[in-house]
């Protein structure tokens, strides 16, 4: 990084990213900003700049060298697992600055020597206590997989034995009583069942009402008159329940009900064709289905305004994902085991390549990726009625 590049980071102040400071102060605090930077998008804290004015005050040769130092001792041995850090020195005018730079974590949570895990919020840092979130961190990471944990309360009593016979046959080409197994074994070959209790994914694909045992992870969906969500006249309102197959048959359903349709050059005497791509509206439909992020107890969204559709799900990209990035048909499976149940299940292969099929289809479709309120969303654009 340049001089020039550098100032202009400065002038723009401390955000959740950038960190000010005069010297190595505390290491505890040191290793604080390591770890919420490191279970956060990564940053940097450049030394010898006074964090309440902004100016560069600068380092002596001794400063630089102490602080590279205890940067490297803090990051090996007060942060757990040991963060990456690269240093670097800048000269602005004749004032030298040391720029520590933090990557984001591949084995998030990161911790304290005292267990304590720290994230970024806003220019400042907070600690997480919270489990739900602490499991997002583990999600994150590779190390948890939501859709493989178990459900408490749950058991094979709970699983419709017809879902599973036939996902069995369409796969094995045979009954299960072919297989010569109990059924419990049977069930947790097939990753449904783990110690007794239902997988999520299980759950999720062959319970009898999932949502007795998670009720928010369902579909909402509104028709709205207008184009503002805090408006109160609808056409439509529905609340959709049941395993992801289903969800994802009474989601189209509400888009075909809602929707208009419109001649476009064929017969007079053939019904018309939904206004928006029914292939983009399955694409995306199934994305936020099956790669939303399950440690979120909410439900997905489907809002229709008067010049847009609006599909909301909780979490937000995975992995370092970026919306550039699934532009270009990068992907990443955080829900391995929805995944495959899906590919044999649905009209859904996990190639990676439906948000770019879904582009192609519908032009000027929107994602935006809301980090701060952890959730995805996808806006359609329609067409206005003349």
């Amino acid at each position: 990084m340049d001089a020039h590049e550098l100032l202009d980071i400065i002038h723009c102040g401390e955000t959740s990213r950038v960190q000010f400071k005069l010297m190595f102060d505390h290491p505890d605090k040191i290793a604080a900003e390591i770890i919420s930077m490191s279970n956060s998008k990564g940053g940097i804290i450049i030394f010898g700049v006074d964090d309440k004015t902004g100016d560069v005050v600068g380092l002596d040769y001794a400063g630089l060298q102490t602080i590279s130092n205890k940067l490297a001792a803090a990051a090996n041995d007060l942060v757990k697992p040991q963060a990456d850090i690269t240093t670097e020195v800048v000269v602005v005018g004749q004032k030298k600055v040391l720029l520590a730079e933090v990557g984001e974590g591949t084995n998030k949570p990161y911790k304290d020597n005292n267990g304590a895990i720290w994230i970024k919020r806003g220019a400042d840092k907070r600690r997480v206590t919270d489990n739900q979130e602490i499991a997002r961190m583990f999600q994150q990471s590779g190390l948890v997989h939501m859709d493989e944990m178990t459900v408490p309360g749950t058991g094979a009593n709970d699983l419709d034995k017809t879902k599973v016979t036939e996902y069995v046959e369409r796969i094995f080409k045979k009954n299960p009583v072919d297989f010569n197994l109990p059924e419990e074994t049977l069930y947790q070959n097939l990753d449904i069942v783990k110690n007794t209790r239902l997988t999520l994914g299980g759950l999720l694909f062959f319970a009898k009402e999932p949502q007795r045992h998670k009720p928010a992870l369902c579909v909402k969906a509104v028709s709205f008159v207008g184009n503002s969500i805090g408006g109160i006249t609808y056409r439509d309102s529905r609340d959709m329940v049941g395993t992801i197959p289903e969800l994802y048959k009474e989601s189209m359903l509400f888009f075909r009900q809602n929707l208009r349709h419109v001649q476009r050059g064929q017969n007079f005497n053939r019904p018309g064709i939904l206004e928006i791509s029914e292939t983009a509206l399955e694409e995306l439909l199934q994305n936020a289905l099956i790669h939303r992020d399950y440690s979120k107890n909410a439900p997905i969204r489907l809002m229709v305004f008067d010049n847009r559709v609006e599909i909301t799900s909780p979490g937000c990209l995975p992995n370092s994902l970026t919306v550039e990035k699934i532009k270009m048909g990068n992907a990443a499976v955080r829900n391995n085991l929805l995944s495959s149940y899906a590919s044999r299940l649905m009209n859904y292969k996990g190639f990676g390549s439906g948000v770019v099929r879904a582009m192609e289809e519908q032009p000027g479709i929107e994602f935006f990726n809301d980090e701060e309120g952890q959730q995805f969303t996808v806006k359609i654009p329609r067409e206005p009625v003349h």
